[in-house]
């Protein structure tokens, strides 16, 4: 008993250090968000001189909404104060609350700074930025004479086709170059009359024609390098697919094989003479489409060929075989309706679907197809054999229904046999249709 008051106690002392620990987090993280709503909206003045204020119009709406739930945190914190005695719980919950505020707002104004902060150092160093702005111009300026002549010396060896995308590269740098000069110029003045924030849009817009005028002239430079290792490579690639089609010919001949085998000469045939301009890239990619082609064709026609293909015979055999048992258990199921169970009419049920399918799949009647494709025997005989089974496995429950259904005294079979003399003798009956099936189903196998 002295055991668990002592537990008790050591439990009640945990939780009240634990709740004055929470009571300081709560004071200090209050104190601390108010001094941080103090120096934020001191920077919101700085910042809104410096860029304006549409560029500091999240930040300021943040600073807002922070006020706003940081005055819940003080009403919270007032009551902790009070004259009127709380329960601990409330106390605890006042506290978590709090913090959990001043947390929020924390975070809050650290993003909305972080994102200000790289713009605000960008504004300051504005100066420096028009001088590095006017300098990267005058050096790709200077490098356009040369990207010209290299456009004028590719053009004498490839197509105009290839060289659209690079053809327009040097006169959209020089434009560009130029824009970039008259806004820097534009975010000079406007930042000597005091507009911060139009300088620092035209600021961004100098700098980004810039970089875009770089990348127009560096990918002449590196159209030039890709065209010359296109065209090695499209070299290699037609010698390799000479000799795939050397190869290609003497594999088995199918509609796939033969249509990859013309698709593959069409684009070597395709390829300009000696002394024409070409377009590297598209050729280079036609030739390795075809090449792929014929390796899938090859790859599915030595596939087949090492998978026997069931001889026409077998397999309107098959299918004939398969119409003569499903016509049997169905009659059978038919004529003892009422004595036939739920698993012969399943199996039948599936039957018949298989057997539709398989019209489908040949595209017209199975049983009227005088012509198969060899890409669509092996399936159909499969088809065909499953619709036989099914019909073999619903005859066989037909039977089992039918004995377990039949009268046990010989004076209620009416006299004349099982089932009397509607049906005539039904155990010979069922005996001959089962043991028709079973020499069917041996002279189908004397086929596979």
């Amino acid at each position: 008993m002295a055991g668990f008051w002592g537990k008790r106690n050591r439990d009640q002392q945990e939780l009240e250090a634990h709740d004055a620990d929470l009571a300081k987090r709560a004071g200090t993280a209050l104190v601390a968000a108010d001094e941080r709503i103090r120096v934020t909206a001191d920077e919101l003045v700085f910042a809104e001189a410096e860029l304006g204020p549409n560029a500091t119009a999240e930040l300021s709406v943040a600073l807002a909404t922070v006020r706003q739930h940081l005055g819940e945190a003080f009403r919270l914190n007032q009551l902790n104060h009070d004259e009127i005695p709380d329960h601990p719980e409330e106390l605890r919950s006042r506290n978590a609350r709090i913090v959990q505020l001043c947390d929020w707002a924390e975070d809050v104004l650290d993003e909305r700074t972080a994102a200000l902060a790289e713009k605000i150092a960008r504004a300051r160093r504005a100066p420096e930025i028009i001088a590095g702005v006017r300098a990267d111009a005058a050096r790709l300026r200077a490098r356009i004479p040369h990207a010209r002549d290299t456009v004028e010396r590719l053009a004498v060896r490839y197509s105009r086709e290839a060289l659209a995308q690079v053809e327009a590269n040097p006169a959209e740098a020089e434009q560009l170059l130029g824009f970039a000069e008259h806004s820097a110029g534009v975010a000079e003045r406007r930042r000597e009359a005091g507009q911060r924030e139009q300088a620092n849009v035209a600021l961004e817009a100098s700098t980004e024609s810039v970089r875009r005028a770089a990348a127009l002239l560096d990918a002449v430079e590196t159209f030039e390098v890709e065209a010359l290792r296109a065209e090695a490579t499209l070299t290699a690639i037609v010698e390799d697919s000479r000799q795939d089609l050397v190869v290609a010919l003497k594999e088995p001949h199918s509609a796939g094989v033969s249509a990859a085998i013309a698709e593959l000469q069409s684009a070597l045939a395709a390829l300009p003479a000696a002394g024409v301009n070409i377009d590297p890239f598209t050729q280079l990619s036609r030739l390795r489409e075809a090449n792929a082609g014929l390796d899938a064709a090859i790859a599915a026609a030595r596939e087949r060929a090492a998978r026997p293909i069931p001889p026409l015979e077998h397999v309107r055999h098959a299918i004939d075989d398969a119409d003569r048992q499903f016509a049997v258990a169905r009659d059978v199921i038919a004529g003892y309706r009422g004595w036939i169970g739920a698993d012969a009419r399943t199996r039948l049920a599936e039957s018949e679907r298989i057997r539709i399918d398989l019209d489908r799949y040949l595209g017209t009647s199975a049983a009227a197809a005088t012509v198969i494709d060899e890409d669509h025997r092996e399936q159909a005989m499969a088809m065909a054999r499953r619709v036989a089974y099914l019909a073999r496995e619903a005859l066989q429950l037909a039977q089992r229904d039918i004995d377990a259904s039949r009268p046990q005294d010989p004076r209620q079979w009416g006299g004349q046999g099982w089932g009397g003399g509607r049906r005539g003798g039904g155990s010979d009956l069922m005996g001959g249709l089962l043991g028709g099936i079973i020499i069917g189903s041996i002279f189908d196998g004397m086929f596979d």
